[in-house]
């Protein structure tokens, strides 16, 4: 398992909220909620899911805006993809308050 940090940035649209933009890219995103889990954040998107899965979504996602018109689309991917243990989001969260409740 892997997590991607993924934002997608249309470039050059009339004005500059990308709200839209974003909830067309979950729209698509939930049709993959059998294969990958995900989390919106206020600046990007959080998806968690086999790493070749991931890269399908990715290509996917980073469609959207072209199929609106947009003719450029700037994506940035942040990957983590541990070995060692299985590696999910929840946990990673969980490990951080528990450390934060320690002090």
């Amino acid at each position: 398992m892997a997590i991607v940090d993924i934002t997608i940035i249309p470039i050059g649209t009339n004005e500059p909220s990308v709200s839209q933009y974003v909830a067309e890219i979950h729209q698509l995103l939930e049709t993959y909620n059998d294969k990958v889990k995900y989390q919106l954040t206020p600046m990007s998107t959080i998806i968690e899911g086999e790493l070749s899965v991931l890269f399908e979504v990715i290509q996917a996602l980073h469609e959207v805006p072209f199929s609106k018109g947009v003719q450029r689309v700037a994506t940035n991917i942040r990957i983590d993809d541990r070995r060692d243990k299985q590696l999910i989001m929840s946990e990673k969260i969980r490990s951080v308050e528990g450390k934060l409740n320690k002090s």
